[in-house]
């Protein structure tokens, strides 16, 4: 089982640039393609980004397209989101997740997450 812990969240302006780490436990970590996610206060955990195992192919949900992006360091056992051109609706607790079983979309694809960092963009 793998293990991931999420951590770079924090407050930060409108226009401003954040990057969250991913690192992962466990020797499988480099073959399992990750996601990440986001929860705002009262809303469903929507997809937000996704990356193959090889770190080859990215995919992102259109709202976030062109301002982040997923990168990954199989030797370090981490993935990041580097977040750019931040918005408050982009406010939200973002988690990492691993191993998708089909859609990489989908939330109940994944078979493991991260507790989640906490994200917040002001005005």
């Amino acid at each position: 089982q793998v293990q991931l812990v999420e951590s770079g969240g924090g407050l930060v302006q409108a226009g401003g640039s954040l990057r969250l780490s991913c690192v992962g436990s466990g020797r499988t970590f480099s073959s399992h393609p990750m996601g990440w996610f986001r929860q705002a206060p009262g809303k469903d955990r929507e997809f937000v980004g996704a990356i193959t195992s090889s770190g080859v192919q990215t995919f992102y949900a259109s709202s976030v397209k062109g301002r982040f992006t997923i990168s990954r360091d199989n030797a370090k056992n981490t993935v990041y989101l580097q977040m750019n051109a931040l918005k408050p609706e982009d406010t939200a607790v973002y988690s990492c997740a691993g191993d998708p079983d089909g859609d990489y979309t989908y939330r109940d694809s994944y078979s493991y997450w991260g507790q989640g960092t906490q994200v917040t963009v002001s005005s």
